[in-house]
């Protein structure tokens, strides 16, 4: 079925399209969230090979673009977009179940997805409050989930620091637990671009603030867990799956 394109903003990079099923197996809906390191120079192209196998496999895909470094994104327009991006699930009709959301987030994607089911927790964010469709559950595919340890390391020439400055705290994940729904941080075993700690770290943390996460290593890259074809992404779809099934 050929993804339906809806707009929740009048930028261009304010979008988001749906994938539906042919045949619905199962109910609920995964937001797909691309990563780049929040960099205008990787888009939603990214997350559609995802969004197009989920709905192979029976669930409604909505994969998100959004403001980035270099096109208007930072804080806090990056995080106004996605969560202005999930909550229009709310108007994009065809019965969607929004009981059951679950965020599956590739690197920087990560990070914005537990941002976006815990928003309302974290300190005086820009975006917090009750949301108009929430989270209930996680799939961190390497994500970046220490921003203040990523910050401390320069990752990818000091993105942390270009894209939050003085707010890391306002959108770190570390700085919200325990999370309140599960969290699967799955990393790539061969990453070279988000080291393994940034889920480690985060996993042990949440743990013991008393919140549901769990670590998987998988074989691959870091591009590994955005290929259709690989082992590494039917992991994470199943982990989707399972999530939905639950929730």
């Amino acid at each position: 079925m050929i993804p339906q394109r809806y707009s929740y903003g009048p930028d261009p990079s304010q979008w988001a399209e749906l994938h539906l099923p042919d045949e619905p197996e199962r109910a609920g809906v995964a937001v797909v969230i691309h990563g780049g390191y929040w960099r205008s120079t990787y888009g939603a192209e990214l997350g559609a090979p995802l969004a197009r196998d989920l709905a192979a496999h029976g669930v409604a895909a909505w994969n998100l673009e959004y403001r980035r470094m270099g096109n208007g994104g930072g804080w806090p327009e990056t995080f106004l977009d996605v969560a202005a991006g999930i909550d229009a699930l709310a108007a994009a009709g065809h019965g969607l179940d929004l009981a059951r959301v679950v965020v599956l987030g590739h690197s920087a994607g990560g990070q914005l997805g537990v941002w976006a089911a815990g928003r309302g927790a974290f300190p005086t964010t820009a975006v917090g409050g009750g949301p108009a469709v929430a989270v209930s559950g996680v799939v961190s595919q390497s994500g970046l989930l220490n921003l203040a340890e990523a910050q401390r390391l320069g990752l990818s020439n000091h993105a942390v620091t270009a894209l939050l400055g003085r707010n890391v705290a306002r959108a770190d994940p570390m700085a919200a637990l325990p999370l309140g729904v599960p969290l699967y941080a799955v990393q790539a075993a061969d990453d070279d671009d988000v080291p393994a700690s940034q889920s480690r770290s985060y996993v042990a943390a949440a743990v013991e603030a008393g919140g549901t996460a769990e670590f998987i290593s998988v074989p691959g890259d870091h591009y590994a867990l955005i290929d259709p074809d690989s082992r590494a992404w039917a992991v994470c779809r199943d982990l989707v799956l399972g999530l939905l099934a639950r929730a």
